[in-house]
């Protein structure tokens, strides 16, 4: 995937409107896969953190934080993505065929199963729906691809939805969008916070980023103090290669600066490349647990009395 256009995050104009029919298109068509196809039922509770808009909404930390919280519980719980080279911790299973990574999964002895993205697909039922929101970014225009960000329409995506976990990075609040959101779901609140990024204040930094909005990655350095000479945008994951590598440093020493990317970006440089190669982790930091452990709790009693509510 590209980046994003930047129509997509400003208000609706006569871009979004000329291409709003085919995005009406694509929004019909995605309802009608969903309404025909038929989906794996796994015996175990199936939780989906998914998002309604193209790129990074913050969907893997969120992922990574809930397999923390049920693993502290001691639940075997397992990760199924369709994997583009992810950085996930744990017993993971990773296929292009996500009904066929879920029985794997069960098949392994899994008590609960996490997936990472795949809440437009109906390949398998949802236990439990979770959007997640990047409370700098929200819906963009509102509009559907290639109108605007959003995969699906926004109210129909969110009435399928059981909960919305708004992320905010350091600094920013939660109000804003949960106002917009206007569905009356459940609200879970989270901070997407760098992991020991106060060593960044002062270095002089060259970045590079193939994430879905890399301009937050950019941004995120600036509010720690680095000294950002330059950065360089690639589109969503893009895998590096080495003539690419060797620009970007020679880039980094021209200006006296050190490389510095994303978690999700250095899995996609060969091994052999990421040597000089800096990396700001991130996390997700719970506001308030209270609403996780109400919607997820009871799934992880052993007891599944409630049938599994949505396909797609």
């Amino acid at each position: 995937m590209r980046a994003a256009p930047a129509f997509w995050g400003e208000p609706a104009g006569l871009l979004a409107d000329l291409l709003s029919p085919i995005g009406a298109v694509c929004d019909a068509a995605g309802r009608l896969r969903r309404a025909i196809s038929r989906s794996y039922c796994p015996p175990i509770p199936v939780v989906c953190v998914g998002n309604l808009v193209a790129g990074g909404a913050g969907k893997t930390p969120v992922t990574l934080a809930l397999a923390a919280w049920l693993a502290r519980r001691s639940v075997p719980v397992h990760v199924v993505s369709r994997g583009y080279g992810g950085r996930l911790r744990g017993p993971i299973r990773v296929a292009r065929d996500r009904a066929a990574g879920v029985r794997a999964a069960v098949a392994s002895g899994a008590g609960a199963i996490l997936l990472d993205d795949g809440f437009q697909n109906p390949a398998v039922a949802k236990t439990l729906g979770l959007v997640v929101v990047d409370t700098g970014y929200g819906f963009g225009n509102g509009r559907v691809m290639p109108a605007g960000p959003l995969r699906e329409n926004l109210r129909r995506g969110l009435a399928r939805a059981d909960a919305v976990v708004l992320v905010a990075s350091e600094g920013e609040g939660w109000v804003g969008v949960a106002l917009r959101l206007g569905s009356g779901l459940p609200v879970i609140n989270a901070v997407l916070a760098p992991v020991n990024g106060e060593r960044l204040s002062g270095m002089r930094l060259s970045a590079f980023a193939g994430i879905g909005r890399p301009e937050k990655f950019f941004a995120t350095l600036r509010a720690l103090g680095a000294d950002l000479v330059s950065t360089r945008a690639f589109p969503d994951h893009h895998p590096f290669s080495i003539a690419e590598l060797a620009g970007l440093r020679r880039d980094a020493e021209r200006s006296d600066a050190r490389l510095i990317t994303t978690a999700k970006d250095i899995v996609r440089v060969p091994t052999a490349q990421r040597s000089g190669i800096d990396v700001l982790e991130v996390e997700i930091r719970w506001s308030d647990t209270k609403v996780l452990a109400r919607l997820i709790g009871p799934l992880i009693d052993g007891n599944r009395s409630d049938p599994v509510r949505s396909p797609g």
